[in-house]
């Protein structure tokens, strides 16, 4: 399970809000024509409460260069803060409050040359906030090397649950966050023994619940599933012994790297070699010649880049590479149970760049988790379904599974 610091969360966020407001603080700068004469006064049609904030509906004056609306107030932490709307919008949200308690807010109308109108205020009482209820309706369940965590979040708000894991005596803080309405993730890593989990409930302004107990979990126990068993079906397979790659490479626990030419341990599916054509899905078959369930795996591109720009640049998320596919298991090679669908997914930020972190998410390994713990299997279906844009080559480095081995 990838985590985050609750700054790096709040970072994700605001990249998402900053160019908005961006554009707003841009429009002003380019439109001041020396017009001095201020916007009339909005006109208050309703305010609606909602958990932790409310909505307050209104009418624009008839002015025709109207940019947006601006809302100020005090949050529940006692800072000043505001929202905007634009001048499309009838009306404008605040959030940041906890309990229901009247708050006043102080509205103004904004045109493209910066006038203001005169302000108008309005008191309402939000409900209590969302946060609660989400404390109240997290749950857990026991899982393979962890638990996994449910919850709604009707409100569909950017929350941070904190969860206490009592660890030798000491308290162990994951955090988890999203915006979501309805929510299923992990916490791994925790040994298989008694632990107790208690939890808090933030929001974006910061305001938080107090620490309530969920209870006491033993998580299941798991395993890297060995491979040293594993053997090729070469007859249900897709040949990737072109050049140096060969497909028994993707099991041989050897993780490509960029820096040297000497661990090349990958498979290399050339279209001429497979009929002239690469017909999607590729499949690999493998046959684990034991017993296995399995409840994450993780996968690995190619990484050394053959005559690429530098010695040190990886191949990652370049048009060879895998990106999608299917996992199946079966206990016969004919009735196969589809597990899940997978896509690494395109790395490029709103820039078109690939960003460190998504390096770093490549050279770490691609983690994956199923919905649910898998049946019991002896045969894996590695099903490629597309790659990162090519029509020739495809290729990847290793794969590992993650569960209860030989059963």
């Amino acid at each position: 399970m990838k985590t985050f610091s609750k700054t790096q969360l709040i970072f994700n966020n605001l990249r998402a809000i900053l160019p908005i407001v961006g554009l707003i603080l841009l429009g002003c700068e380019e439109s001041n024509s020396g017009d001095t004469t201020p916007p009339g006064e909005l006109t208050v049609v309703s305010t609606t409460p909602t958990n932790g904030g409310g909505i307050i509906t209104y009418e624009l004056p008839q002015d025709d260069d109207i940019l947006f609306v601006r809302a100020d107030y005090t949050n529940a932490q006692g800072e000043d803060v505001f929202r905007v709307s634009s001048k499309s919008n009838n009306h404008i949200e605040i959030s940041g409050m906890i309990e229901a308690e009247p708050v006043e807010v102080s509205l103004r109308v904004v045109d493209e040359n910066e006038n203001e109108s005169n302000r108008v205020t309005v008191s309402l009482t939000p409900e209590r906030s969302f946060i609660y209820e989400i404390l109240e309706n997290v749950s857990l369940t026991e899982d393979l090397g962890g638990v996994r965590v449910y919850w709604e979040n009707l409100a569909e708000k950017t929350v941070f649950i904190y969860f206490y894991i009592e660890v030798d005596g000491e308290d162990e803080v994951r955090i988890l966050s999203s915006s979501l309405k309805t929510n299923s993730q992990f916490i791994r890593g925790l040994s298989a023994v008694p632990t107790n989990i208690s939890i808090k409930v933030e929001d974006f302004d910061g305001n938080t619940t107090p620490i309530a107990e969920l209870g006491e979990y033993t998580p299941l126990f798991e395993e890297k599933i060995d491979k040293s068993t594993w053997s090729l079906v070469g007859n249900l397979s897709i040949n990737g012994n072109a050049y140096e790659g060969k497909t028994v490479n993707f099991w041989d626990d050897i993780v490509d790297t960029a820096a040297t030419n000497s661990d090349n341990s990958y498979f290399i599916i050339n279209r001429s070699d497979n009929g002239g054509v690469l017909r999607w899905p590729l499949d690999i078959v493998i046959d684990l010649n034991k017993t296995v369930k399995i409840n994450r795996f993780k996968v690995w591109q190619r990484a050394y880049w053959y005559n690429g720009p530098d010695a040190t640049t990886p191949y990652y998320y370049q048009e060879e590479n895998l990106r999608e596919f299917d996992l199946f298991v079966s206990n016969d090679k004919i009735e196969w149970e589809l597990l899940g669908s997978f896509d690494i997914g395109d790395p490029k930020n709103s820039e078109g760049e690939i960003s460190a972190e998504k390096i770093e998410e490549a050279a770490s390994g691609h983690d994956f988790n199923l919905d649910e713990i898998s049946p019991n299997f002896r045969y894996l279906k590695f099903s490629i379904r597309s790659n990162f844009g090519s029509d020739s080559f495809t290729h990847g480095s290793e794969i590992s599974i993650f569960g209860r081995d030989n059963l």
